[in-house]
């Protein structure tokens, strides 16, 4: 009765803990959510004066590839850090996940390949699974920093079924940064071989310690060969409004894209408005919510470096750390503290690594730990994370 494809899409790593969490909360114990990417930080007000703002009596299907005023808006978000991009270049998504499924299907066809950085985002792996096509590792290590490997490393792993490379930078979920230098390289690589290159630059603006974010549209020569993927969740704090975008200068993904935009007719209207005032008042709230989140950064490491056994390197951007703790099976570690430890009626819940990777049995000993919670609840879970691995029986 069910699909073959269906019964290949794996759990969601983030999600699969909440029947357990879900148990520990009807019992009364709080617990604090190290799992999820959630942020707690306010939808910015700007955002809800923008959808108070719409007057339209009849909320109606608007355009497939979204409304012409906020492409037009978010084209000038990516002019104004140098990317010469117009509004016909933006393709408006439900979310950030319908992108990474839209281009998927727009470049792939069933059995293609894509090389990607691992550990990655969980949704690239379910995605792939549903479009069918294959995801190829590159691997990278946590000592250092989850950067890329040599070129070799990459190119070895390219074959005649290669699409494309996918990025993720801010990465997700590993914090990592890359450098221009490594920008430059997947972009060489891409243009020797002719393959794509999908950036997903959903934490652009998440930079710590002076980081800068090169975009794959800020490098030369790769008009026809760079796909960004972007979403307003995190940095507007805006997850529920399913708002993302695809921008490419390469006209035949663009119309690929609008095949399947039509299908599912149009993107959230109410939304984009509201999306819309954000873009166009970002400096109200966006130094600050870095500010916040490069504080919290501060807590988990400084918490994990005292943690015996633990290895983490600082996380340049986003607001995740993969760090490795001192178990051998990190999903029984997360289980058995909503399960059987608690400290003055608290627990903590973490996502296991092992999801993140597509290569099987890797990670198992790695969390990847969201710094989204006040920075008192936040030092309070490290605190019960660390009292809880000296108790965990099954190291």
């Amino acid at each position: 009765m069910i699909s073959k494809r269906a019964l290949k899409v794996p759990k969601s790593p983030i999600r699969k803990l909440i029947p357990y969490a879900n148990e520990a909360k009807a019992k009364g114990i709080k617990v604090y959510h190290l799992n999820i990417g959630q942020p707690d930080i306010e939808t910015p007000q700007v955002f809800w004066e923008g959808i108070q703002n719409y007057k339209e009596k009849v909320l109606a299907y608007g355009p497939s590839d979204g409304l012409p005023e906020f492409r037009k808006t978010v084209a000038k978000y990516y002019q104004s850090f140098g990317a010469q991009v117009q509004a016909s270049n933006v393709f408006i998504t439900t979310g950030g996940s319908e992108a990474i499924l839209f281009v998927y299907m727009a470049i792939g066809d069933v059995g293609d390949e894509f090389l990607i950085p691992e550990p990655a985002y969980a949704n690239y792996i379910s995605l792939a699974a549903v479009a069918q096509v294959k995801l190829i590792p590159i691997p990278t290590k946590v000592e250092e920093g989850f950067h890329l490997p040599p070129r070799a490393e990459i190119e070895k792993r390219i074959t005649p079924k290669t699409k494309g490379i996918i990025i993720c930078t801010p990465n997700n979920p590993t914090g990592t940064v890359y450098t221009r230098d490594e920008m430059q390289l997947v972009a060489t690589i891409a243009r020797k071989h002719h393959i794509l290159v999908i950036s997903d630059e959903v934490y652009r603006e998440f930079l710590f310690d002076g980081k800068k974010h090169t975009s794959i549209l800020n490098i030369p020569e790769m008009d026809e060969y760079a796909i960004v993927i972007d979403s307003i969740s995190k940095r507007f704090s805006a997850c529920g409004a399913r708002i993302g975008f695809v921008v490419t200068k390469n006209e035949s993904i663009l119309k690929s894209l609008m095949v399947y935009g039509m299908a599912r007719l149009c993107p959230p209207t109410v939304e984009q408005i509201g999306a819309q005032n954000a873009f166009e008042n970002m400096q109200e709230f966006i130094p600050r919510m870095i500010q916040e989140y490069e504080s919290r950064r501060n807590i988990v490491y400084e918490e994990l470096q005292k943690i015996k056994g633990t290895f983490a390197r600082l996380p340049e951007g986003a607001f995740y750390i993969t760090c490795r703790l001192p178990v051998s099976d990190a999903e029984k570690f997360a289980k058995w503290m909503l399960t059987s430890f608690q400290i003055d009626n608290k627990t903590t819940m973490i996502a296991p690594a092992e999801g993140f990777y597509i290569t099987p049995k890797k990670g198992r000993n790695e969390v990847r730990i969201a710094y989204i919670l006040k920075a008192d609840e936040l030092k309070d879970a490290m605190q019960i994370l660390s009292k809880g691995l000296k108790k965990f029986p099954n190291p």
